[in-house]
C-alpha cells in the first residue's frame, strides 16, 4: 500500500514515513498542499496524511481540490485542535484527525484503520446499495459520494439494520479498539453522512444515551 505524507516540517516526513516503511507501506513525501496535488494527480495512493497549517497552500485549501481528483482517505495532522478544524476538516471528506504531538505508532495504527480492505460483498438495504468491490453506495440507481469513513459507518449501519449500537461498538469496529474518539467527533460523522442520504436521512436514528440506529421497514 502507498501512502503520501504531507507536512512542511522534513523530520515529521521522515518519522512517519520510517515507521509506516517499518510496517510495509511505500512513502512519498510533499512539503505543501501544491505539490501534494501534483503527487495525486500522477500517483495512486491508499492513504494521506496531511499537516492543515503549511505556506503557500494550507492543507485545508489541498484536501478540498485533491476530493475532486481522487476518492482516498485522509487524515489531517496539526497542532491546532479546535473544534472548528475538525468539523471543517470532516465536511471536506476527512477521514480522521491527529493532533501534534502525536505518537507515530498511534498515527499507524489510524491509517490500518482508514484502509481496511473490503470484500466484494453487495449489501442491500431498500433503494440503498453498497458495492464494496467499487467501494461505491448508490441510492435509486444514483451514486452518493461519500468519504470512506462514511462509506465504514453506512455499511456497518446496514448491517446492523434495527440494531442499537453504541458509540464505542461504532468506534471499534470502524477504527479500532484503542482508537480514542470523544462523542462530538462520532456526531460529526453521523451528521454528515446523514446529509448525503437523501430520503434515507432520518433512518439514523439517535438514541438517547446510547448511540445510534439504522431503521428501516420492509413495505
Amino acid at each position: 500500500m502507498r501512502i503520501l505524507v504531507v507536512d512542511d516540517e522534513e523530520l515529521i516526513r521522515d518519522v512517519v514515513c520510517e515507521y509506516a516503511e517499518n510496517e510495509g507501506y511505500k512513502c512519498d513525501q510533499a512539503e505543501d498542499g501544491i505539490k501534494a496535488i501534483e503527487k495525486v494527480e500522477t500517483n495512486k495512493y491508499d492513504c494521506i496524511i496531511m499537516d492543515i497549517m503549511m505556506p503557500n497552500m494550507d492543507g485545508l485549501t489541498a484536501i478540498k481540490e485533491i476530493k475532486e481528483i481522487a476518492n482516498v482517505p485522509i487524515i489531517c495532522l496539526s497542532a491546532r485542535g479546535e473544534e472548528f478544524d475538525k468539523l471543517q476538516g470532516f465536511k471536506l471528506g476527512i477521514d480522521d484527525y491527529v493532533t501534534k504531538p502525536f505518537s507515530p505508532k498511534e498515527l499507524i495504527a489510524r491509517i490500518k484503520a482508514v484502509t481496511k480492505r473490503t470484500n466484494g460483498d453487495l449489501i442491500t438495504v431498500g433503494d440503498i446499495t453498497i458495492d464494496e468491490l467499487k467501494h461505491e453506495v448508490t441510492i435509486d440507481g444514483d451514486v452518493v459520494e461519500l468519504t470512506h469513513t462514511q462509506f465504514c459507518l453506512l455499511k456497518l449501519f446496514l448491517q446492523n439494520v434495527n440494531i442499537a449500537l453504541s458509540r464505542n461498538a461504532i468506534i471499534e469496529a470502524i477504527w479500532g479498539y484503542d482508537y480514542e474518539a470523544d462523542d462530538r467527533t462520532i456526531d460529526a460523522h453521523i451528521k454528515l453522512l446523514r446529509s448525503k442520504l437523501g430520503k434515507y436521512r432520518n433512518s439514523i436514528k439517535t438514541i438517547r444515551k446510547v448511540g445510534y440506529k439504522f431503521v428501516y421497514e420492509k413495505k
